[in-house]
């Protein structure tokens, strides 16, 4: 399917404070169906915001069939272009990733998901994914249908955010997430960054809490889907497996409306 890019930017208000985020979308393109609706997809980038892979992720998702939006996750520090991938890239990235409140990464999630439900040729049924730094942050969202989460950082040791105040774990302990839709986790087991006891943190909390989800340990390091600058660790043949697999769970879940859940599991409403 073919498809175009464009963006807009929309005004943020999270802690107290006036702004604008650039939140980019790629979506199909089909001029001789010009009432033709897809869902949405929101995409969570690493800390080096919409770098080249991040983009060409997304197109793959949107040329299956979806609205994508992808925010510039650090639009409190700078213009929405991509950090470089080096040292100074990698630090910058850092530095604001727990600069950032939480707040700020909440309205951000919420910002996109609104974008995708307020478009013409949207359906309002909504997917996300991300790498690193996002992905589980629209999971929380009752209009998200379904999660897909590559190697979620920061989120076992509570350290995304100002102050490192990342209550992800705890929202899970309370039942946010429970009720909403289904999630998937994929680690690499080579992962320097989320070691053994902390993917079992992840996946025994949302075991707890009666989340629908898949929980994927791969033989893989950290980044091993970036396809630029990987240092070596990218994979092509894993990311296209877990690629299928991402879109079995969207088509199963968010392309198709099956209606209410009955039995087997917890009911998810849809509501945009």
């Amino acid at each position: 399917m073919l498809i175009k890019t464009s963006y807009r930017d929309v005004p943020t208000k999270a802690n107290g404070k006036s702004g604008n985020i650039r939140i980019y979308l790629v979506e199909p393109n089909l001029p001789d169906y010009p009432q033709a609706k897809f869902p949405g997809c929101v995409v969570f980038s690493e800390i080096y915001q919409v770098t080249g892979p991040v983009e060409r992720f997304a197109c793959n998702i949107a040329s299956e069939g979806y609205i994508v939006a992808l925010p510039s996750s650090f639009h409190e520090f700078e213009g929405p272009e991509a950090i470089p991938y080096d040292a100074e890239g990698t630090d910058r990235g850092n530095k604001y990733k727990i600069e950032k409140t939480v707040e700020g990464y909440d309205e951000d999630a919420t910002l996109s998901v609104d974008l995708l439900c307020s478009l013409d040729n949207c359906t309002g049924r909504i997917a996300s994914t991300g790498m690193c730094l996002g992905g589980h942050l629209c999971a929380f969202d009752p209009r998200v249908l379904a999660t897909f989460c590559y190697f979620a950082t920061d989120v076992h040791s509570a350290t995304l955010g100002k102050g490192k105040s990342d209550d992800t774990l705890i929202k899970i302990r309370k039942g946010d997430l429970s009720g909403k839709g289904e999630v998937t986790m994929v680690f690499g087991k080579q992962d320097t960054h989320v070691d053994r006891n902390g993917r079992s943190l992840i996946r025994d909390t949302l075991d707890e809490a009666g989340v629908p989800f898949s929980f994927l340990e791969v033989q893989a390091q950290h980044a091993f889907i970036r396809d630029e600058s990987s240092k070596g660790r990218w994979d092509a043949a894993l990311t296209r497996s877990l690629f299928g697999m991402m879109m079995e769970l969207f088509n199963r879940t968010v392309a198709r409306d099956l209606g209410a859940r009955v039995g087997g599991g917890a009911k998810v409403e849809h509501v945009c």
